[in-house]
């Protein structure tokens, strides 16, 4: 069963250029990875520094073994010192999709 994860983190917007080169190289690492449908992060428009996660995942497994990777650990170890707090993500089970 697929698997969204969907929020928002946030990160001082003074902070934000030095803080996009780990963002790249968290989506690029992560859309690499086995299971890895999407994986995508947005500046809100109205809010500087508030940053809307999406990612779609092949099942829970993937997701697991996501959480699991070097890249995961390097990531979460940076968020200190960059300011990054306020972390809202939600897991959505996806029973099915259409196209709209």
């Amino acid at each position: 069963m697929p698997l969204i994860i969907a929020g928002t983190v946030r990160v001082p917007p003074e902070n934000l250029e030095a803080f996009r080169p780990h963002m790249q190289a968290m989506l690029e690492a992560s859309r690499a990875e086995d299971g890895c449908v999407e994986y995508a992060y947005a500046e809100d428009v109205a809010e500087p520094g508030l940053i809307r996660v999406f990612e779609v995942w092949r099942d829970p497994a993937a997701i697991d073994a996501h959480f699991q990777t070097a890249h995961m650990a390097a990531w979460r170890a940076a968020w200190p010192q960059f300011g990054v707090s306020d972390r809202r993500l939600f897991a959505y089970e996806v029973a099915s999709h259409r196209a709209i």
